[in-house]
């Protein structure tokens, strides 16, 4: 055991002690004997093992990898100050200011905790799924079955070789898909201004300049700008086709896009949302990392617009 690791330790378990469970959206209960999270509830937000937990927690294993670092930062709800230590702890360089996050802060961890029966996701600025809550797997399926490289909007809207779309389980139709199309790779252009040299982003556009001629005509037009909203519908296999309003928020310099799909007050498609909500799609622990249970996990929406990606 050394140094650093047990003050790994010690330190996620001070901060898993300080977190209270409705601050994540669990329920409080009455058969507790603490007020903070248990383990098996980080590790379900963190999506990594129970038992991995209790070995980083007793020192027994120290070294995690940055995205478990990552996984645990966000399910934490830390502070940017917060994370930068805990990785300094784990014996990792944190997140430099050029780079992509993938943290939430939690100020806007709070508020998607608020937001009710409301579909949401969060991408990060190069359009990486890093979040999402059960109103959104209950509309559009649970996304940790997919690969954790696949679930990127940009990647199921310009889809290379024989990719199929990651972010959605059923069709999902856009009414604008090529105003959708000319957002996301202008907002992707956008981000390579405020990450010039981030490594994540430069492979992403890489790979879909050389892979979906689409992408590349849109990309050699040169066009700045934001992907702010959409229409569209879900054709939900359990109750039907779901007309749903897609708007797209972004978070101060960590360029975080929140995704947030409703249906108007009142409609016929408000109460299909409601109903999708209990048609009985798994839970998935509201966050984007819930894709294993038994090993250490390293953790945390067509190209011709015809079946168009979840977000927007």
């Amino acid at each position: 055991m050394t140094t650093h690791g047990s003050e790994f330790g010690a330190t996620v378990r001070a901060w898993r002690d300080r977190l209270t469970p409705s601050a994540v959206g669990l329920p409080s209960g009455r058969a507790r004997r603490a007020s903070g999270l248990r383990r098996e509830e980080l590790a379900e937000l963190a999506g990594i093992s129970v038992d991995y937990v209790v070995r980083l927690e007793q020192g027994r294993f120290t070294t995690p990898s940055a995205q478990v670092v990552a996984a645990l930062a966000r399910a934490l709800q830390l502070t940017n100050a917060e994370r930068d230590h805990l990785y300094r702890l784990a014996g990792l360089v944190p997140p430099a200011d050029g780079e992509i996050s993938d943290h939430i802060p939690p100020g806007v961890q709070r508020v998607l905790n608020r937001l009710g029966d409301a579909a949401v996701g969060v991408f990060a600025a190069d359009w990486q799924l890093i979040w999402w809550n059960r109103g959104w797997a209950a509309l559009l399926g649970d996304p940790s079955s997919a690969p954790r490289e696949r679930r990127n909007f940009a990647r199921d809207t310009f889809p290379v070789n024989s990719d199929r779309p990651s972010l959605s389980q059923w069709p999902v139709i856009s009414y604008a898909p090529d105003a959708v199309d000319a957002a996301i790779v202008s907002d992707l252009r956008r981000a390579t201004g405020r990450f010039p040299d981030n490594p994540r982003l430069t492979n992403l556009i890489r790979s879909l300049t050389e892979g979906n001629r689409r992408f590349a005509d849109l990309w050699a037009a040169g066009a700045v700008g934001t992907h702010r909203e959409d229409h569209k519908i879900v054709k939900h296999p359990t109750v039907g086709p779901i007309e749903v309003d897609c708007d797209v928020m972004t978070d101060g310099d960590a360029e975080l896009k929140i995704v947030i799909l409703t249906a108007a007050p009142g409609t016929t498609d408000e109460t299909k949302l409601r109903l999708a909500l209990i048609s009985g799609v798994p839970d998935p622990a509201d966050n984007a990392a819930t894709e294993a249970r038994s090993a250490p996990v390293q953790s945390l929406a067509s190209a011709d617009g015809s079946a168009a990606a979840a977000p927007g």
